[in-house]
């Protein structure tokens, strides 16, 4: 089993596709990294994959759950504010 499976993943806020078609393995143990340009989609796919947001379509699992039911995954935002509501 892979410890986070992302099949055909799509991200959209209203007429912006943040995240298109996305799909990629990880398995335990293993060291993957993301790069882009800014507003690539890099923050919107990992906040899904940690279950901070729904994806439009597609599937997320981490060793073997929906993200919105394991507390394997945290997530540290980037910016120094943050909206605890």
């Amino acid at each position: 089993m892979n410890a986070i499976e992302v099949k055909n993943l799509k991200k959209s806020f209203g007429d912006l596709q943040a995240v298109q078609d996305a799909s990629f393995n990880a398995e335990a143990g293993e060291v993957l990294s993301l790069l882009g340009p800014n507003g690539a989609g890099k923050s919107t796919l990992f906040k899904v994959v940690a279950g901070v947001l729904a994806p439009t379509s597609g599937t997320v699992t981490v060793s073997g759950s929906r993200p919105t039911s394991h507390v394997c995954i945290g997530y540290v935002p980037q910016r120094s504010h943050v909206d605890w509501n």
